[in-house]
């Protein structure tokens, strides 16, 4: 009884100190396993910020429609089709083409005939004097008129030969289908967004899931070392110990919680769900190993199909097209234009008249505005080209990038899986050695932390895995047509 009572004695002289250093190193310990459970998340969410900005159009929409009032069931194929309709970045994307496709028009245009047609009645009466006619004749009025003339007239003009505005249409067609490339690159990156906010949503999911799992277990622990203490089998610093734990979990599932509700904003955001309108992911999206896809293959592919790559060299075949529409200024142009009239008093008493004329245009000094137009059109294709060998070498790394990431992560998946198993057993035995009275609960606390941080460890690199897939499709420039088999949706 003397024993107990020194032992109880030194327990509460001990205890406020206890406390503090736990309570220090329970604050150190969440943000330490925090910062190493979101350590694999950070290379692919760089990654995929870095492809799209942070203030890209790919992350917002046009919200379409008014919210149900009940909840949306969600699958990643929905959210795909949702997002290739209504992200801002294709809308944009999209008038960019337009708007290409405006300027060729507007190329051709120039080598187009121009036709007019016009009727018109003139009704007149005219002042000889007024007009400086004086004519000597006695009886010759001064008034003439009033007469009426009636005119039906079509004309025609055309430019028979300007090589330099065949040479700009040639440009604005390779320009057109750049734009048409760039628009399927847009909706590639779309894709990527999508995919990207709906695995960060499960990840999140999972990560509720799981806190919620560890919370329970913390409720458990800490009933048993209040029930233990009770009892006068364990100290008081068992049950703060426990107690401490038992909030750390509970704010993580707070912090948890928070994290999936502004993700789901900003799934919504990137998929023009209307403002308001509840959903839920109907897909898990799990571990499905890639098969079939090779380094070489994969790289070989991504030049002969990826779209912003086909648009860079027709951005380049362009430019070349335009140097040559500015040397072509100094080249002779040949015109040509024609009407033909019925014109009289009336048309019942008209006759036909025509003007025919054709002309050559030979430019003999121009100054130096074609010399500047040949510079300015230089420069630009310098720098297409230049545009085109980068683009060249970033394929090469994207596409390595997404092998390193995707074999990296197939090994995480495996290793964090493995782990998982290690630490709930590891858990298990704790709990078993505190309730036979072997140990304290410091066992138990540092066993369930290990199970947090082997199942956040094991939820970030199955989100990495998954990821990597998608950016893998993305650097290929398959992603619209390769991600639903890539992820499993349908």
């Amino acid at each position: 009884m003397f024993r107990t009572q020194q032992l109880d004695t030194r327990f509460r002289r001990m205890l406020p100190a206890s406390m503090l250093v736990f309570a220090c190193m329970a604050a150190q310990s969440l943000p330490a396993q925090t910062a190493a459970a979101q350590s694999q998340l950070v290379s692919p969410a760089s990654s995929v910020s870095s492809a799209l900005g942070s203030e890209s159009p790919f992350l917002g929409s046009v919200p379409t429609g008014t919210p149900t009032g009940t909840v949306l069931q969600l699958s990643l194929s929905d959210a795909l089709d949702r997002g290739l309709k209504y992200n801002l970045g294709v809308i944009e994307s999209d008038v960019t083409t337009r708007t290409t496709r405006a300027e060729r028009l507007r190329s051709l245009n120039e080598l187009l005939p121009n036709v007019n047609a016009s009727i018109s009645q003139t009704a007149e009466q005219v002042n000889l004097r007024a007009l400086g006619l004086k004519i000597p004749v006695a009886g010759f009025p001064v008034i003439v008129g009033p007469f009426g003339i009636q005119d039906a007239r079509g004309s025609v003009s055309q430019t028979l030969f300007n090589w330099s505005s065949v040479e700009k249409l040639r440009a604005s067609n390779e320009r057109l289908k750049a734009s048409l490339n760039s628009y399927k690159s847009s909706r590639d990156f779309v894709v990527l967004a999508v995919a990207n906010a709906y695995l960060q949503v499960i990840a999140d999911t999972s990560t509720i899931e799981s806190q919620q799992a560890q919370l329970t277990t913390s409720q458990a622990l800490y009933q048993r070392a209040r029930d233990q203490r009770t009892a006068g089998v364990a100290a008081r610093i068992d049950e703060l110990r426990a107690q401490v734990e038992l909030q750390t979990q509970q704010q993580r599932l707070i912090a948890a919680k928070d994290q999936r509700s502004k993700d789901m904003l900003s799934l919504a955001r990137a998929i023009g769900l209307p403002a308001g309108q509840e959903f839920m992911l109907t897909d898990s999206v799990p571990y499905t190993p890639l098969e079939g896809v090779s380094l070489d293959k994969a790289l070989q592919d991504a030049y002969a199909e990826r779209p912003d790559y086909l648009s860079a060299q027709q951005e380049v075949r362009a430019a070349v097209l335009s140097r040559k529409a500015a040397v072509a200024e100094n080249y002779p142009t040949v015109t040509s234009a024609a009407d033909y009239s019925a014109i009289g008093p009336n048309f019942g008493n008209s006759h036909g008249t025509f003007t025919a004329s054709a002309g050559v245009n030979i430019p003999i000094f121009q100054g130096t505005r074609v010399k500047a137009d040949v510079l300015e059109a230089d420069a630009t294709l310098q720098q297409k080209k230049a545009e085109l060998e980068n683009l060249k070498g970033r394929i090469d790394q994207d596409v390595r990038d997404a092998f390193f990431d995707l074999d990296s992560a197939n090994e995480l998946v495996n290793v964090a899986r493995s782990n998982t198993d290690l630490a709930r057993e590891t858990l298990a035995q704790a709990q078993d050695r505190f309730g036979a009275g072997v140990t304290d609960n410091i066992e138990v606390v540092q066993a369930q932390e290990s199970v947090a941080s082997a199942d956040q460890s094991y939820i970030s690199s199955l989100y990495a895995f998954n990821i990597a897939k998608v950016q893998l499709a993305r650097s290929v420039g398959i992603a619209e047509q390769a991600v639903k088999g890539y992820l499993g949706g349908k």
